[in-house]
C-alpha cells in the first residue's frame, strides 16, 4: 500500500519536476552569464524569475478569487437571512446555501485555488533543492549533476540557498532564513489583513465567512512561520516573493474594482470625484439634459417675462379723427348718447357731435335749434 502511494506521488510530481527545473534554468541562463553560473545572486535571482511565471500563470484563476471573494462578502446578509429561517434544520440551511451559491455563480472554494495550485510548484522546488543538498553528484529532471552541485553550493550573503534555519548551526545561516521567515509571515499577514479591512462590507464583518477570515487572518502566518524555519533559504524567497506578487496584485484590484460598500469603494469615489473636479468633468449622478447645458460654452439665458404693453397717449384732436366707436375695434367701448341732452353737450365734443358728424340724427335735439 506505501509503495503503491510512493509510486502514485512519483508520477504526479515527475511532470512538475521537468517543468520547474525548465523554467528555473532558463532563468538561470540570463542571469548565470551576468553573475557566473555558480553565484548564489543567479539562482537567487532564477527562483524570483520562476515564482513571477508561475504567479503570472495563475492570473485567471486569481481573479476568479477575487470575484468570488467579492460574491461570498456581498451574499452574508442573504446568507444571515437563511440562517435565522432554517438554523434548526441544518440540511435544509445547507442545502439552500448551496442553491443560493449556485444561484449566483459563487464558488467557495474558489479562494483557495491559487494556494492550492501553488502548492505543488513549491513542492516540486523544495524537493529539487533538497535533493541537490543532499545528493549534487545525482540529477533530477533536468538539474544535470554539474547544475546539482552548483545549486547546492551557491551562497548568498555567506549562505547556502541550500540551507535552512534548523539545518546547520551558522550565525549568517540562521540570521538569513529567520528575516526570510519573519518577512513571509508578515507578507502572508498582510496580504489577508488588506482584504479584510479595505475589501470587506460593513455586513459581511460578522457572521461565518468573517469568522473563518479573522482565523485565517492568525492562523496561516502562525503555520508559515513553523513551517518556515525547515525550509531552504531558496525556498523562502520563493514563498516571500509569492507573497509580495500578491500584495500588489490584491493592492491594484482593490483599488481600481472595489466591492461595493465598502472602504476601498467609497476612497475610489472620492478619488474620481477629485480627478472630475481637477479636469472640469460634470458629476455622472448628474442629468444628461443638465450636464449638456452647462458644458455649452454658451449657455442659453432663461427666457424674460412678457412686458405688459402700456396704453398710447393720445389728445382729444386725435381721438376725434378715429372716428365712432364701432370704427376703432373690437375692443372698442361703445358709448350710448344720453337722450335729451341739451346743445352745449353737443357743442362740447361729445356724443352728439360724434353722432352728427356720422350723419345721425339726434334725438334729443330740438328742431329750433337745428334751423339755428
Amino acid at each position: 500500500m506505501i509503495d503503491a502511494i510512493v509510486q502514485l506521488g512519483t508520477y504526479i510530481m515527475t511532470p512538475l519536476y521537468y517543468l520547474t527545473s525548465f523554467v528555473l534554468l532558463a532563468f538561470h541562463q540570463l542571469w548565470g552569464g551576468i553573475f557566473g553560473s555558480a553565484s548564489g545572486a543567479s539562482w537567487v535571482l532564477s527562483i524570483i524569475g520562476l515564482t513571477v511565471v508561475i504567479r503570472a500563470a495563475l492570473i485567471p484563476l486569481f481573479v476568479k478569487q477575487i470575484k468570488s471573494s467579492r460574491n461570498m462578502q456581498l451574499l452574508q446578509p442573504k446568507v444571515k437571512e437563511l440562517q435565522k429561517k432554517y438554523g434548526h434544520d441544518r440540511e435544509k440551511l445547507a442545502a439552500e446555501t448551496m442553491a443560493l451559491y449556485k444561484e449566483t455563480g459563487t464558488n467557495p472554494f474558489a479562494s483557495c485555488l491559487p494556494i492550492l495550485l501553488q502548492m505543488p510548484i513549491f513542492l516540486a522546488l523544495f524537493r529539487l533543492i533538497d535533493h541537490a543538498a543532499k545528493h549534487p553528484d545525482q540529477s533530477r529532471a533536468l538539474m544535470t549533476s554539474d547544475l546539482a552541485g552548483k545549486f547546492a553550493n551557491a551562497t548568498l550573503f555567506g549562505a547556502k540557498i541550500s540551507d535552512s534555519f534548523t539545518s546547520t548551526h551558522m550565525t549568517g545561516v540562521r540570521v538569513l532564513a529567520g528575516v526570510l521567515v519573519v518577512a513571509m509571515t508578515a507578507t502572508t499577514f498582510l496580504t489577508q489583513r488588506q482584504l479584510m479591512s479595505k475589501n470587506m462590507p460593513a455586513d459581511a464583518m460578522t457572521g461565518q465567512y468573517a469568522q473563518q477570515q479573522k482565523m485565517l487572518l492568525y492562523v496561516l502566518p502562525v503555520v508559515f512561520a513553523v513551517g518556515g524555519i525547515a525550509f531552504p533559504i531558496g525556498v523562502l524567497f520563493y514563498w516571500t516573493t509569492s507573497n509580495l506578487w500578491t500584495m500588489c496584485q490584491q493592492f491594484y484590484v482593490i483599488r481600481n474594482n472595489p466591492a461595493p460598500g465598502t472602504p476601498a469603494a467609497k476612497a475610489k469615489q472620492e478619488r474620481d470625484a477629485a480627478k472630475r473636479t481637477r479636469k472640469g468633468l460634470p458629476d455622472p449622478a448628474t442629468p444628461i439634459e443638465t450636464r449638456a447645458i452647462s458644458d455649452s460654452p454658451n449657455p442659453p439665458k432663461p427666457p424674460e417675462p412678457p412686458k405688459r404693453s402700456q396704453p398710447k397717449k393720445q389728445t382729444r384732436s386725435q381721438r376725434k379723427k378715429q372716428g365712432p366707436p364701432g370704427a376703432r375695434g373690437p375692443g372698442a367701448t361703445s358709448v350710448q348718447p344720453r337722450s335729451g341732452a341739451s346743445g352745449a353737450s353737443g357743442a362740447s365734443g361729445g356724443p352728439v357731435d360724434r353722432a352728427a358728424d356720422a350723419g345721425e340724427p339726434d334725438e334729443g335735439a330740438q328742431p329750433g335749434r337745428k334751423g339755428a
